[in-house]
């Protein structure tokens, strides 16, 4: 039996604080993952998808991309896995009949929990000129408006074709194929927004934007794992049970973070009998509260501690390995020396006891594998501190053999897969050359907007198509309200997607929703069913097979609505075989392992179970594609953050109860939070230098050079946060993210490290 959805939104007024949890999963974990499966999709339709997500034979998890073991578990899945699962699946529709009751002035007004609570999309909807109102449309129709609108730009780069990490791998490839035909870079996506960074950074020192390690370094082989600026609980849970098997066979974990994380506190394992009856497995050996930015001063001051050590011992470098494979050395320990100690300590917040405790773990061990999330990547000074953790693995070797090296975990379940297919707006040449000479035509080679840049140019005037393949826009990006104004204001806004959010109630002055199957669901092109493929955070390329009925007949796949939208656009002189690639995807992942290197025998390969892993050069053969072919030391200038009296740095943060900017529910059971989503995490000496009490209603107002910006109506909650820091949740705080609060190189939108006051309403 499912629930309906909500008739009404929340309000605050029945929200309650309790203590943090002190173990993670367990029966709690299983219990409430399980309870939105049946309330949303109901038992049949639940026991179809859960028996499947994450089997070799079944679908991915729109969730995030941790890889799946060789031999997945019965149960390959997490609590929030479930819950993603059960929003796809949910019975709940949203049709004509619903965008004829509500008004999108209306809609708007509603939280991001009550529009996605509403259920699947099941119609193409068109929202017209002055309407407040979406009305169905055809599909032929549909396409026919696109084409229209990009008939009248001036030039292609008045579009702009954004990408959801949900995305397939042979979707991705025909969209960023149809753009760059079209004549755009343009191809902004959510890599843009948060691990843009690690690309930078891991590009320019080892050769390749990915990590270097697979499932097996962590379970297997590797003596210290360290986990900074990540909540593996909340945002990647299946990668606690990795960490529990690393920890049972000898490995020592060290968790680096702002806030104190369940999850790596302990962690009851609810696939084993102990992880149901027992107190769970204590993960973390040290826990480091370092302060918001200061993960770049605190890398530095290891690797300086290692660099002296060194020098007395003459054994704590792998002096071979920097010898024979790196450059830079000698200039990154020179930088290293030079650092002031007192800006160590300004930047992190930590003892010299505390950093010389984490150095006799790091000595201790002889492979090392660092492991990191948006806490390293949304601030300012993000591409250095990266920089600086790949100098850190250098010292010691730790790239390029089992149980060492680089794990940038991401968040969405194919966002590495999208980038691999070209979705980026400034693609290297050798892969738009081999696009070119593959599909005959000349693709444009000026980089196109990123996501900042996009909004931007939405801003200046000079976006007159926005199409997005999947995502919810307008509630991911930074500062909300201007972008919202943004999106507004372009003619035409296009949105692919399974349910109703926030960017289709921002609409452009015209706007389209084309709904699409979802991962759960069969994909039959004409009388065959079909399979998708993704790219996992370890590189691995795997199938992906929904089981579920439909949502909707009127549904189309994201390779359907591509293609149709191609021919319509490009017209039937274009010899791209559009409709050959809708009725059998084999036919693009034919031209696909023609095009990307690693995709050799593509269809053979990806039938094996489990699929197959691209060749990563560090990793295989310590070979490194720089500009010296050596892994790089780099020099990074550090610039500590020096806040104005009364201030705090605040970084936004996914409750318990949500993936991205899908909100499942209200709670946050790990922290203490019950039924709402607007509270601030302080210190409680904080508090009580600002004179505010625990409990207090307060404004969120952020500070920078073009004005403030206010979040309102939050509660305080006194937590045990680093000290001079703050956090909540997001999209609720995107608002207090200026659009040029960006990362130097990488653009992304700083959004762990915004500085705010607290104003007591």
């Amino acid at each position: 039996m499912t629930k309906d959805a909500p008739e009404h939104d929340y309000d605050d007024s029945q929200l309650f604080v309790q203590p943090p949890k002190h173990t993670a999963a367990g029966v709690p974990g299983v219990v409430h993952g399980l309870r939105d499966v049946l309330d949303q999709a109901g038992a049949r339709r639940g026991w179809q998808t859960l028996r499947v997500l994450n089997q070799h034979d079944g679908f991915d998890c729109p969730g995030c991309a941790w890889p799946e073991p060789d031999k997945p578990h019965l149960a390959e899945f997490c609590e929030n896995g479930a819950k993603a699962v059960a929003e796809e699946a949910t019975t709940r529709r949203v049709g004509p009949e619903f965008f004829t009751t509500h008004p999108i002035s209306e809609l708007a007004t509603k939280t991001d929990y009550w529009l996605g609570q509403q259920g699947r999309l099941s119609t193409p909807m068109f929202r017209d000129t002055d309407s407040d109102h979406y009305r169905p449309i055809s599909w032929d129709e549909a396409f026919g408006v696109i084409a229209d609108e990009l008939a009248g730009t001036d030039s292609p780069d008045q579009a702009a074709f954004y990408t959801s990490g949900r995305t397939s791998n042979e979707a991705a490839f025909l969209y960023q194929l149809f753009a760059r035909k079209l004549g755009t870079n343009n191809l902004p996506d959510c890599s843009n927004m948060c691990h843009e960074s690690s690309g930078a950074a891991l590009s320019e020192t080892i050769g390749i934007g990915k990590g270097s390690v697979s499932l097996t370094d962590i379970t297997d082989h590797a003596e210290l794992i360290v986990v900074v600026g990540q909540n593996p609980g909340t945002n990647h849970p299946r990668m606690l049970t990795a960490l529990e098997e690393a920890k049972r066979r000898g490995a020592r974990i060290v968790a680096i973070n702002p806030l104190p994380e369940t999850g790596l506190r302990a962690f009851k394992n609810p696939q084993k009998v102990r992880g149901v009856v027992g107190k769970g497995t204590p993960l973390a050996d040290l826990f480091l509260q370092i302060r918001l930015g200061g993960d770049q001063a605190f890398f530095q001051a290891v690797n300086r501690i290692l660099v002296e050590s060194d020098e007395r011992t003459g054994d704590v470098l792998d002096h071979r390995f920097i010898a024979e494979h790196t450059s830079g050395f000698e200039a990154a320990a020179a930088g290293w020396r030079a650092l002031d100690a007192n800006d160590v300590v300004a930047a992190t917040g930590l003892s010299s006891r505390q950093i010389s405790a984490f150095v006799d773990e790091v000595i201790s061990a002889k492979s090392v594998i660092v492991c990191w999330a948006m806490g390293l990547t949304q601030h300012k000074n993000s591409v250095p501190t990266i920089r600086e953790i790949v100098n850190f693995l250098l010292l010691r070797g730790n790239i390029g053999r089992p149980g060492a090296g680089a794990c940038p975990v991401r968040g969405h379940s194919n966002v590495q897969g999208d980038r691999t297919m070209g979705i980026w707006e400034k693609m290297p040449d050798a892969f738009l050359d081999a696009l070119g000479a593959e599909f005959g035509f000349e693709p444009p080679r000026e980089h196109g907007h990123d996501t900042v840049n996009t909004i931007r140019a939405m801003i200046d005037g000079r976006i007159r198509v926005f199409m997005a393949l999947g995502g919810n826009f307008a509630a991911a990006t930074p500062d909300s309200e201007r972008t919202a104004n943004a999106l507004r204001s372009v003619p035409l806004t296009v949105h692919v997607s399974t349910k109703l959010n926030r960017s289709h109630v921002v609409p452009g002055r015209r706007s389209l929703i084309l709904p699409c199957l979802g991962r759960t669901e069969r994909d039959v092109q004409t009388g065959r069913e079909q399979f998708v493929t993704v790219e996992d955070s370890m590189s691995m390329v795997h199938a992906s097979r929904g089981k579920l009925p439909p949502a909707s007949g009127e549904l189309r796949s994201e390779v359907a609505i591509v293609s149709g939208l191609a021919r319509r656009v490009l017209g039937n002189d274009d010899p791209t075989p559009w409709e050959e690639f809708t009725a059998d995807y084999s036919k693009i992942r034919e031209r696909i392992s023609r095009v990307v290197p690693g995709f050799e025998n593509f269809e053979q390969r990806v039938a094996a179970p489990g699929g197959f892993v691209l060749p990563h050069p560090p990793r295989d053969e310590r070979r490194f594609n720089t500009a010296d072919a050596r892994a790089r030391f780099t020099v990074n200038d550090l610039d500590v953050m020096v806040l104005p009296p009364g201030r705090l740095i605040l970084q936004t943060i996914r409750s318990h109860d949500q993936f991205n900017t899908t909100i499942y529910g209200l709670d946050d059971r790990y922290r203490g939070i019950h039924n709402g989503r607007r509270v601030v995490f302080v210190n409680h000496d904080d508090l009580e230098e600002l004179g505010i009490a625990d409990g207090t209603p307060v404004d969120l107002v952020s500070e920078w050079g073009d004005g403030e910006r206010r979040a309102p109506a939050f509660r305080v909650v006194s937590f045990p946060t680093a000290r001079g820091c703050a956090a909540a949740y997001y999209p609720e705080t995107n608002a207090l993210v200026p659009l040029d609060h960006t990362a130097d190189i990488s653009n992304t939108p700083a959004s762990k490290s915004v500085i705010v006051r607290l104003e007591p309403t």
